[in-house]
């Protein structure tokens, strides 16, 4: 595994994004960042409770860097997200063709504070699917739990 220096400012930006929903819970304390070269594309947080269940973090900073760029081949880019992928986002991620999965916690780490998360790893999906996505884990990992702390003493929790 590489180090976690390099990774740690673009992660700190999915961090910042993912604590605005403790603020304004429009969604769990999830944050996503993606990156290409070292040119920041697109910084998105979790919005599900605006009634879309797809809108996890990863899939709208997808989308907003598939609009920025204007295409949906975003090759050359990675995708920083304070837990591991969810099976949507780690597809949407393969189908978006981003190269490198960099994350905070767990799944189960989610799992354990009452999010509706599949035990099926990233790790698993790719190797299931031969999928080529470079995937880093443990980046900020006590920063993206401490969300889930915060996360799990609000009274509106029990709307997620």
């Amino acid at each position: 595994m590489r180090t976690v220096k390099p990774h740690r400012k673009y992660m700190q930006l999915a961090v910042c994004e993912a604590r605005k929903n403790l603020l304004v819970p429009d969604g769990g304390p999830f944050g996503a960042c993606i990156v290409k070269g070292n040119k920041v594309i697109a910084v998105a947080r979790n919005t599900v409770l605006k009634h879309d269940a797809s809108c996890h973090a990863e899939v709208n900073a997808i989308r907003l860097a598939s609009k920025k760029l204007k295409t949906y081949d975003l090759s050359g880019c990675r995708i920083y997200s304070t837990t591991e992928p969810c099976p949507m986002c780690f597809s949407a991620i393969h189908w978006a063709r981003i190269g490198s999965i960099i994350y905070g916690n767990n799944i189960s780490d989610a799992k354990k504070i009452g999010f509706n998360e599949l035990s099926i790893s990233n790790v698993s999906m790719k190797k299931i699917g031969k999928a080529k996505i470079k995937i880093i884990s443990g980046v900020l990992r006590d920063e993206c739990n401490r969300l889930f702390k915060e996360w799990a003493a609000l009274p509106i929790r029990q709307l997620y």
